[in-house]
């Protein structure tokens, strides 16, 4: 097993042993007050603290890829569509998806993500924030719309005018084209799908987004 398959490894176990963590309290709040322990809610507490520190570094760029560099956060801002994405269950049922960033107080990056389920006929969105996880020259950042939790959000191809931007997950099941209008050029499209397809992804399973709303 490689070093990187033996992380993600260990990423997923821990991931696993917070999401029963937390099945577990919720059990107990069901419970009875006069069943429920503190000794049982700070175990939990703990445990999930702890495990919230080391899923953080298990942010990671899939093998292959590159980030972008020199990337200028300032240009970067702003209001981007989505034109496709691989499908997972935050965005699942969502067309007319968009991403606005912005800086926060702090200095990291707030990340404003709006989409329409086709299928509830109601508007959503998800409010998080993005830290670098290096030199802030490098697109390599964290992105967290739960707490302590972080996933891996890394530029893997943009273009000089900051229009079109191709960006990465953790791993090949995380896959982004983002443009600043609700459109991509052809031979943009067709140059991301290259850089997608030689990292491993499997591009027919991307989902090209509906965009009619915005």
């Amino acid at each position: 097993m490689s070093t990187k398959t033996f992380s993600n490894f260990i990423c997923f176990i821990l991931k696993r042993v917070v999401q029963n963590v937390n099945n577990f309290l919720k059990t107990q709040s069901n419970i009875t007050s006069k069943m429920k322990t503190k000794k049982q809610f700070l175990t939990g507490f703990f445990l999930i603290a702890s495990c919230s520190f080391f899923i953080t570094s298990c942010i990671s760029i899939p093998t292959g890829a590159v980030a972008f560099t020199p990337f200028q956060k300032e240009k970067y801002l702003g209001r981007w569509y989505e034109i496709a994405r691989m499908d997972f269950r935050f965005e699942r049922n969502l067309n007319n998806t968009t991403a606005n960033y912005s800086v926060n107080s702090d200095g990291s990056i707030k990340v404003l993500n709006r989409g329409y389920n086709y299928k509830t006929r109601q508007w959503s969105q998800a409010l998080g924030k993005a830290k670098f996880i290096g030199n802030p020259d490098v697109a390599r950042l964290k992105v967290s719309f739960f707490g302590p939790f972080y996933s891996g959000y890394n530029v893997i191809a943009l273009d000089k005018e900051y229009k079109y931007a191709l960006v990465a997950g953790n791993n090949q099941k995380y896959l982004w084209i983002l443009s600043r209008e609700t459109v991509i050029p052809e031979n943009i499209k067709q140059n991301y799908l290259k850089i997608a397809s030689d990292l491993g992804y499997n591009i027919k399973a991307l989902i090209w987004v509906k965009q009619d709303q915005n």
